[in-house]
């Protein structure tokens, strides 16, 4: 059983919200359930365009999949998708060189299975510690991992936006995957860089913290992301994994 929560915000800067969310907590073809954020990139109508086809089509592939592996099922919703976001912007000049981050979930019992391109993010949380599960493909996060930037000035480099890895962005798609054991307690959270780049992870957690349910934590969220500027669209899903009631 899941409890999950869903909003998406334009922020204060940008005319237009280029963000897409998805969630389903009913079964998805061979998967329990689905959640999916994509942040996209392009000028004019391309990143927001980008971001539904790719959700889309994810959705779309996944429901007619044959496979029965989680992890093979996202990589090749995401492959799919990656060629159709080329496909597309090759046919029209408007949607040159559109892309966008793609991250997705599947809660199946204890078990999580992500998979992520881009910097969007997945988090686990409770009330010792938050997580970021996945690894951001950024210019600066790999200047981290090489030791070029300290990781507390990361946040505010000026090529915090420069991203990696995109859906779209080159012939083939590199993605991580991940696999997640849950706790009692433990609550899930996805979301674009519009949260993170306004927000340190330990404030997030005590958001998370101090709300009492899954929706005012998110929209606090929110509220705090473009309280600190809100520069780019804020996109975030929440998911708290309920234990059924013994008998």
């Amino acid at each position: 059983m899941l409890k999950t929560f869903s909003i998406t915000n334009i922020g204060k800067k940008r005319k237009t919200n280029q963000d897409f969310v998805y969630t389903s907590e009913q079964q998805v073809g061979m998967l329990p359930n689905l959640f999916l954020v994509a942040d996209g990139m392009g000028g004019h109508n391309a990143g927001d365009c980008a971001s539904k086809m790719t959700v889309e089509t994810i959705i779309e592939k996944i429901s007619v999949s044959a496979e029965t592996e989680p992890g093979r099922i996202l990589e090749e919703a995401i492959l799919a998708a990656n060629a159709r976001v080329r496909e597309e912007a090759a046919r029209s000049p408007e949607l040159e060189g559109m892309g966008t981050t793609i991250v997705a979930a599947i809660c199946d019992g204890s078990q999580l299975f992500v998979a992520n391109v881009g910097d969007s993010r997945l988090y686990v949380e409770n009330s010792r510690e938050i997580i970021q599960v996945t690894r951001d493909h950024s210019w600066v996060e790999e200047m981290v991992q090489r030791g070029g930037i300290p990781r507390a000035e990361a946040r505010n480099n000026e090529h915090k936006n420069i991203i990696t890895r995109a859906v779209g962005a080159e012939e083939t798609v590199q993605i991580d995957y991940f696999k997640v054991a849950l706790q009692e307690g433990d609550i899930v959270l996805m979301c674009t860089d519009g949260l993170t780049n306004m927000l340190e992870d330990e404030e997030i957690r005590m958001i998370l913290e101090s709300s009492r349910d899954i929706v005012e934590k998110a929209e606090k969220l929110v509220w705090a992301a473009n309280e600190r500027g809100g520069s780019d669209n804020i996109s975030v899903i929440l998911i708290e994994p309920v234990r059924e009631a013994e008998d």
